[in-house]
Order: C-alpha cells, then structure tokens, then sequence
C-alpha cells in the first residue's frame, strides 16, 4: 500500500517533516500531548520549524478526549491531502469505527505518504486498512489478544513502540513519547532529543522493545528488587494466578518475608495485592470491551463465571453485569 522505495523518516534530515494528525473521540489527552508536543519542543529548540503538523478529525468537529477535554482541530480528513506522516491518536470505541469508507481513505493517504501510524487504539485502523498484513506491530496491553486476533497476518508483540517499514505503532501515552524523542534523534541528533527530554524533565528508561507492564512500577525498581520482580510475575499470571509460596520462591525469599515487604511497601498482602490487581484488569475489560462476563473470568483466573462474579461485587459492590450495563 506504501511506496517502500521512500527514505525513512527515521533517519538525518534537517527537511521540515509534513504530519496530519487525526485524533478520535475517547483518545487519551495524555496520547494526544506526548505525540504532538516533543515536536513543538523541538521546533522551539531548533529555532525554525523542522516539524509542521495539523490536526483534524473524522467529520471536522473537535474530538472529546476521554477527559472530556476537546481538541482543536483545523478541519476534516481530506484524503487527496498528501502529508509525510498520517497519525491515527485513537481510544475508547476507535477499534469498531473501520467502515469501508474510512479504510478507503487511510489507504489513500498511505499509498503517497512517506510513513503512517497508530497511538494506542488508532492501530486498529492500521489493521483494518489492512496496512499490517506481513508486519510487526503492537498496541495497548489491554487490547493485545483481540488486537492479534482481529489481525492474524500481523506479528502482533507487546513492545512498547514498533517501527516496520514505513509503518509506526504505539500502545500509550509514555511509549508514545519516547517514539516521538526517537523520531527526533534520529531527525536532528541526540542533543536536540535530549533537550525536548530535559524540557519535560522526563526520564526515558525503557527501550522500545520493552514488554508494556499492566502495573507501572515507576522508580519502584530501584527500590526494592523483590517487590517489583512478585508484581511482575503476578501480572504475568494474570489467568494462571501463581501461589503467594511460588511467587516467594522464584523471588527467592520465603512466604512470610514476601508479606513482610508487601506491608511495608503497599500496606497490604501479596495476596490481597494479587487478588486486586487481577480484578481491576477484569473491569478494564467489563467496561471498555464487549468480551463475554465467561471468557473475563478465564483470563483473569477465575475458576468460573459466577466466582468472578462473586469476587467482582464484593471489590467494586456491582456486578460485572450490571457494572458493564451502566
């Protein structure tokens, strides 16, 4: 769909960089600022304009982001526009809007574009375009078994960022940014990134290969090892849960100082912890997908459908049903 004969945008070149941004209703303002405002920082760094964008929606009225913030935008989709780089900034319910029309014109765009790509749910798009036949992408852990089941001919990994080709994909706000930090080092060098980084006194520590965590531990790795290596096997085994005496094992302290550090530094039990976390990743799933109460409880290790039930009204005092519903 995309002439692979064009040069990299990935790559040195002082060549102001033409970007039409679409952003969807029920984005993430977070997405929205980290794909947009490092090039507005390295535009003010630079001294001249190196990345010239606009942003426009679907039918030219201003998006609501899920914060119910809108965002400006300067009109509508034109699919005979022939920017350098369409970005597709997407959210809740962007996964159901690839209507044969919308896909004709993403399509269009592609074929004269040097590069295109999705933010968080704005790679459903990409898949229903069918510009990720053959490719390696990625998009937000929440989405990531239905994302590679929706789009069997792509590699689907949990990587933070993943550039194929000509086509870029994100899973959220953080990866998003360091994407943009990459896009302008590879552009115009590793001392203009790391001002537009010092700007946001914002500290990128992950690779772009780097699986996307369901818990951000933040600075917590460096504090206290254990802690984060229990939290990272429980999220792992979100739909297997692992016993708190296996989880101490593989971090190699015993049961009761596991619960010790989990006190000291949660206030609560590694089994309370667990039970939690498992749970609000349910809700995510009751609340922003149509994925059957059954297969929720399945991959949240819930040993049956009326158990989850169970547990879930207890932690949020309604049912999944009812929650879902509302």
């Amino acid at each position: 769909m995309m002439k692979r004969e064009t040069p990299s945008i990935f790559q040195a070149e002082r060549t102001p960089l033409r970007l039409t941004f679409l952003i969807f209703s029920g984005a993430s303002i977070m997405c929205v600022a980290s794909a947009i405002d490092p090039l507005r920082a390295a535009n003010r760094i630079a001294g001249e304009i190196l990345f010239d964008w606009q942003v426009v929606s679907l039918d030219g009225t201003p998006p609501v982001t899920t914060s119910g913030l809108p965002v400006s935008v300067s009109g509508r989709l034109n699919a005979a526009d022939r920017p350098d780089v369409l970005v597709m900034v997407g959210g809740f319910g962007t996964r159901d809007l690839g209507t044969p029309a919308l896909n004709t014109a993403i399509r269009r765009v592609a074929r004269s574009a040097r590069a295109i790509g999705g933010i968080e749910a704005g790679t459903w798009l990409l898949g229903h375009a069918g510009l990720l036949e053959g490719r390696t992408a990625t998009t937000h852990w929440e989405d990531l078994e239905d994302f590679a089941a929706a789009f069997p001919g792509a590699d689907v990994r949990p990587d933070r960022y993943v550039i194929d080709g000509p086509v870029f994909t994100s899973g959220g706000a953080s990866p998003t940014f360091d994407l943009m930090l990459h896009l302008i080092r590879s552009r115009l060098g590793m001392a203009v990134a790391l001002d537009v980084a010092s700007v946001f006194i914002y500290d990128q520590a992950r690779a772009a290969t780097d699986a996307q965590p369901l818990v951000s531990l933040g600075r917590l790795d460096g504090y206290d090892a254990r802690l984060a290596q229990a939290i990272r096997l429980m999220e792992a085994h979100v739909d297997q849960p692992l016993t708190v005496a296996a989880i101490a094992r593989r971090t190699g302290v015993t049961a009761r100082t596991l619960e010790l550090i989990f006190q000291k530094s949660i206030g609560e039990t590694p089994g309370a912890y667990y039970h939690r976390l498992r749970l609000n990743a349910a809700r995510r799933l009751v609340l922003d997908t149509a994925v059957p109460m059954a297969d929720i409880a399945a991959r949240t290790g819930f040993s049956s459908a009326s158990a989850f039930s169970r547990a879930f009204s207890a932690m949020f005092g309604r049912s999944p049903v009812t929650m879902r519903r509302g």
